[in-house]
């Protein structure tokens, strides 16, 4: 996902272990590349820097190895405001319209744990407005915290995935109630002990290129990856954000998902096909 030129992400990426993540472990000595890989530039028979070696599987956007579901189709360990969130049609939906306005932002929250280090995939589309993924989140009670009236029982703050129907800000990484933006989408950023944040290299596309994989009004899939102190956003198989977080007083390194609907003209936002692999409880 890199070009030439923009090593300084994957420094990161290598100085983190993400690869670990999709890597592939050399065959054993004696052992073939399965047939049809390993060919060209004299891979597989022992010929130049790569002789013997794998890459990783090709992207496949349905693999649900190691995943759970945690949407059955009803609000089983979902809480959220009833008048703004429900499961209908195989798919979680929270709606405003013009009789039924937020004062302030409102979320539904997955009651099944607080993960840590995790893999999340999931579908979204939307018809309006904004909303996002919150993750390794906190609850924000009565009167905590508040922006405008009544922060409260369906309120969170913290690291979150930000969706847009207009695309501005899908595929960054956001704070809520907290630091604001951490990225713009295409960025990999490095946010230091002093909360100073810093562009520590591009990915392969730019933000408009970005963009333009999204899908306005269309289901648009999501692979979210939380690990240590690093967090990668992939929105429809390409990656939109990577953030190395070593802000030790600003970050959260565990804490609750959850969605959300945004204050503002009446919208529409579903989510189906909600999975998760705990890589650390």
């Amino acid at each position: 996902m890199f070009t030439p030129g923009r090593h300084a992400a994957v420094i990161v990426i290598s100085l983190l272990t993400l690869a670990s993540v999709a890597a592939q472990q050399p065959p054993a000595q004696g052992q073939q590349p399965p047939q049809g890989r390993g060919e060209g530039r004299g891979e597989g028979r022992g010929q130049g820097r790569g002789g013997g070696m794998r890459g990783a599987e090709p992207l496949n956007l349905e693999d649900r190895t190691g995943f759970e579901s945690i949407f059955d189709g009803t609000m089983k360990n979902w809480d959220g405001d009833q008048r703004y969130w429900k499961a209908e049609g195989n798919a979680l939906v929270g709606e405003t319209n013009e009789a039924n306005k937020l004062a302030e932002n409102t979320f539904v929250i997955w009651r099944g744990g607080e993960p840590a280090d995790f893999e999340l995939k999931l579908e979204f589309r939307m018809n309006s407005t904004n909303s996002g993924i919150q993750f390794r989140s906190t609850h924000v009670p009565v009167g905590g915290e508040g922006r405008g009236a009544v922060a409260g029982k369906w309120v969170l703050k913290g690291y979150q995935a930000d969706i847009d129907y207009d695309n501005r800000f899908t595929g960054m990484i956001y704070e809520e109630r907290g630091r604001g933006f951490l990225m713009q989408r295409g960025q990999a950023v490095n946010i230091a002990a002093d909360g100073s944040k810093r562009v520590v290299g591009n990915l392969e596309r730019n933000a408009d290129e970005l963009k333009a994989l999204i899908k306005p009004g269309d289901w648009n899939h999501v692979h979210l990856i939380a690990r240590g102190t690093t967090i990668i956003n992939s929105i429809n198989g390409h990656i939109t954000a990577i953030v190395t977080d070593d802000d030790a007083k600003g970050r959260a390194l565990k804490g609750l998902l959850g969605f959300q609907i945004h204050v503002g003209p009446p919208m529409k936002i579903e989510f189906r096909n909600i999975l998760l692999k705990k890589l650390v409880n």
